[in-house]
């Protein structure tokens, strides 16, 4: 019987030396523990099963899962090319296990890289879009690299195309080439357009963005549109570029982030190479996640205008809630990026240099008028207007994630406004602010809840202490079974697994036991032979007097019952079985 490429690649991958790649992986007992690269933390709270091929964080994002789910977060991936790119680590061929799934996924793949090359051959023969691209400053050789291209100005001639290359047409709907008409024909969904291909982060072609050329804009549809969302793309978390950036993002310790295709490919083809675009988008926590793996540290440079200055609001307020240094690149008397790098080629770098962080940029948008007299100084009576612009900063400052850069804007709001850190602090308590703690939706987190095992009951708690001391010395397996008849039913199977070195067929037990024993791990850092013995008897001791007193709690309720009925030999029964429980927990 052939394996499922899932289970074929769990099979060959080994999950420590696979995590190892990523970070640093301690010994801690039998499993290994590091600090969580999915969020900051001094202590290590990341743990790593061997025996189990999972991990699972005991810190603050709790996450947990096996390789696969470990791929698709860290790299923030689709199981897809989660499953492609491990699939590869492993040597595994994926057709000869999924044709279904190839034809699902892959397909949709091979569309879109098609549909590149023919965009790419259409612009050769437009002289309208060669001009465009040449007006707005592109080299030839940027639009080479980046593969851009032009949609003509036809209803169907990519459909066509496609179908005679051998395409369904319901998978090239399926890849957002081209949409139903009323009439039941397909159109292209591309027309009269510079055709920008948008690539995953392993620089597979996932989608379009596409820029009508102003001669065929009738105001009817979008300057800009974007590829539909399909199996393989989600604009909310690809960043446009970062499939070349990426490694100088990662060297430069810094990323310079843009709105658009245009800015990202004037400020790359200028010499800004640590640069991304959030491609049509507002920025998310998921473009943030791709970025954290490589830098904590963004420089956001969007359109000098006010809808650019409100985006970077809305980008710096849920970068920094995230624990991210950002600054602000002013473009001065430039529109966007890409219209400076082509009157002055060089002053992006120049002005990277000078980027202000993000709170002076708040202080000087909301706090012109708070001169040196303070919020007394307003002469006009408009005290109203300053002490609401106050609260604006007040808010910025309460959405920073670290206390200390709290701290240190308060002081300096304090110095600027001559209102006592006090007022402003008792102030800011009393605002509240948006929740920025969106959930990151690259990951399904069943794995993750079936880890947090909080015990609802002291006998689970017991339990829960004994399994993960067996967990880590199997020395301990010949003494357990005197007290797996006092464990609740779950865990008893569970340690009689461990004992009888038998596989749990429950799903359900293996996350228990997986995530008892890494729970273990993480609380014991030191192993040490006598005080594990010691403690485990004492545990099996209180285990056995818990059990006990509950069984004696029942027969209480059971005593009550039976006089209230007026069963006499029910009574002295239950009250010998007392007798006899009362003894056994005294002993």
């Amino acid at each position: 019987m052939i394996n499922s490429p899932v289970q074929e690649i769990k099979d060959r991958l080994d999950i420590v030396e696979f995590i190892r790649s990523y970070v640093q992986l301690l010994p801690a007992g039998k499993n290994f523990r590091a600090c969580c690269p999915f969020h900051k933390e001094k202590t290590p709270s990341f743990m790593v099963s061997p025996d189990r091929q999972t991990w699972h964080c005991f810190g603050a994002c709790a996450e947990g899962g096996d390789i696969f789910k470990f791929v698709m977060k860290h790299d923030n991936l689709e199981f897809y090319e989660a499953l492609n790119f491990l699939a590869e680590k492993a040597g595994v061929e994926l057709r000869k296990f999924s044709p279904a799934d190839q034809r699902q996924f892959g397909v949709l793949y091979d569309i879109n890289d098609f549909a590149k090359k023919f965009f790419q051959k259409q612009l050769e023969f437009s002289k309208e879009a060669n001009e465009y691209l040449a007006n707005r400053g592109l080299k030839k050789e940027t639009i080479e690299e980046f593969e851009i291209g032009f949609a003509p100005q036809s209803f169907d001639n990519l459909t066509v195309h496609l179908i005679n290359s051998g395409y369904a047409v319901a998978d090239i709907e399926r890849a957002g080439l081209n949409f139903k008409s009323e009439r039941g024909g397909y159109i292209d969904r591309f027309r009269g357009r510079i055709m920008f291909p948008i690539y995953n982060h392993f620089g597979k072609t996932i989608g379009f963005s596409a820029r009508i050329l102003p001669q065929y804009d009738n105001g009817e549809t979008g300057k800009y549109i974007n590829s539909p969302e399909t199996a393989i793309f989600n604009k909310s978390k690809v960043l446009y570029g970062f499939h070349k950036s990426k490694n100088f993002i990662k060297e430069k310790k810094e990323a310079v982030l843009v709105e658009g295709q245009m800015d990202f490919l004037m400020a790359w083809q200028d010499g800004m190479k640590n640069v991304a675009a959030t491609s049509g988008t507002a920025l998310t926590p998921d473009h943030l996640a791709v970025l954290w793996r490589l830098t904590d540290k963004v420089i956001f440079c969007f359109d000098n205008d006010e809808a650019g200055l409100k985006a970077a609001e809305r980008s710096i307020d849920l970068a920094q809630n995230r624990d991210f240094s950002v600054r602000l690149l002013i473009l001065e008397d430039y529109k966007d990026p890409a219209d400076a790098v082509k009157h002055k080629p060089g002053i992006l770098e120049k002005l990277a240099q000078k980027a202000k962080p993000a709170m002076e940029f708040y202080f000087n948008r909301y706090l012109q008028s708070a001169d040196k007299r303070g919020l007394n100084a307003d002469k006009r009576g408009n005290i109203s207007d300053l002490k609401n612009n106050i609260r604006v900063v007040l808010a910025k400052i309460k959405n920073l994630a670290s206390p200390i850069e709290r701290q240190y804007w308060l002081h300096e709001l304090a110095l600027k406004t001559r209102v006592k850190e006090e007022a402003l602090n008792e102030e800011m308590g009393q605002l509240k602010i948006p929740n920025y703690k969106t959930q990151i939706t690259n990951i399904n987190t069943d794995n993750a809840q079936n880890n947090k095992i909080i015990p609802e009951t002291r006998m689970e708690l017991l339990a829960q202490k004994l399994i993960g001391l067996m967990s880590l010395d199997e020395n301990l397996y010949s003494i357990a079974g005197d007290f797996l008849e006092y464990l609740p039913e779950n865990y008893s199977m569970v340690a009689r697994s461990l004992v009888e070195k038998v596989p749990l067929e429950s799903e359900e037990h293996n996350n228990l036991l997986g995530a008892i024993s890494l729970k273990t791990s993480f609380e014991i850092q030191i192993f040490d032979q006598e005080k594990i013995n010691n403690e485990f008897q004492e545990l099996a001791r209180q285990l056995r007097l818990e059990y006990l007193r509950n069984k004696r709690q029942e027969l209480v309720n059971a005593l009550k019952e039976a006089e209230s009925d007026g069963g006499e030999k029910d009574v002295e029964a239950l009250l010998r079985e007392f007798d006899e429980i009362s003894k056994l927990m005294h002993n």
